[in-house]
């Protein structure tokens, strides 16, 4: 397993201004991280910045984790899932320039009027479009367990199973599971031949009314790695076992600043990880 980390801890940093995608990687380099997922939310001037991220990578002789866009496949007019298909086709493209074969997507959210069965039929549908493009360009879409069309592991496993291609996987999100009810090591173990990139994330219980709500007026808070509620090392033993070889990528969303808590989680995870080469 190798450490990356989540641009997406150090978002409050890059809304006030203080971080673009190359502070970013400097950052991620001094602090010893293989591999940094970058998100398309970050972008300025992508037609600039995407070659000057792309050249810094190499320069660090780092790697690209894995690209992540926000697609919404649950939308009832037939010409907006259109361009949400577009969407995600660029994504693939931008994938493929920047150098990572992972693409982090997402299946929708709720909409007023619109049922479970009508938003999952539209997402699978879309989804059996894109793998298409996605197998011609090597790019695996990794999805991740987001939202409540695809929050819970049998639903991710469903989508993939119905969906049926190798090009259409799973980013395995720890702390997302908690905000459905499901205990994060259960649902790993559920999905785990699947699981292609990983979102090393924690949570712990929170008071009612601070941080995200999850089913049945439970709320959770974001924190640093290993002072949460999230078994980190029982999820780091399953995905032993099924020999992943991906990256843990950190994603902090706790309310200690940013680039602090972001710095103490990498270092729980190296300590975690050990010698460990896998």
């Amino acid at each position: 397993m190798k450490l990356g980390v989540s641009m997406w801890s150090i978002v409050h940093e890059y809304q006030k201004g203080n971080m673009d995608v190359e502070k970013f990687i400097d950052l991620m380099h001094q602090n010893n991280v293989e591999g940094v997922e970058l998100l398309d939310y970050f972008w300025k001037d992508k037609e600039r910045e995407l070659p000057r991220a792309v050249e810094k990578i190499k320069k660090y002789n780092m790697e690209i984790a894995c690209y992540s866009i926000s697609n919404d496949f649950v939308m009832p007019n037939e010409k907006e899932r259109e361009k949400q298909i577009e969407y995600l086709k660029q994504g693939i493209d931008d994938a493929v320039i920047i150098g990572t074969n992972r693409l982090r997507v997402f299946s929708g959210n709720t909409k007023e009027g619109v049922t479970y069965e009508e938003g999952i039929k539209w997402i699978i549908e879309c989804f059996k479009e894109v793998v298409k493009y996605a197998k011609q360009k090597n790019i695996i879409l990794v999805l991740e367990n987001h939202g409540l069309f695809a929050g819970k592991s049998q639903q991710v496993k469903e989508i993939i199973e119905k969906v049926a291609s190798p090009n259409l996987r799973v980013t395995a999100d720890t702390g997302n599971f908690f905000l459905v009810g499901e205990k994060p090591e259960e649902a790993v173990q559920n999905i785990k031949e699947y699981i292609q990139h990983v979102h090393f994330k924690d949570f712990k219980k929170s008071e009612p009314g601070k941080g995200y709500k999850g089913i049945g007026d439970v709320y959770y808070a974001g924190c640093v790695l290993g002072e949460g509620d999230v078994e980190m090392k029982k999820i780091i033993e399953i995905l032993s076992g099924v020999d992943y070889k991906g990256y843990l990528a950190i994603e902090y969303e706790g309310k200690d600043p940013q680039i602090e808590g972001t710095i103490k989680s990498i270092e729980y995870v190296k300590k975690l990880l050990g010698g460990r080469k896998s």
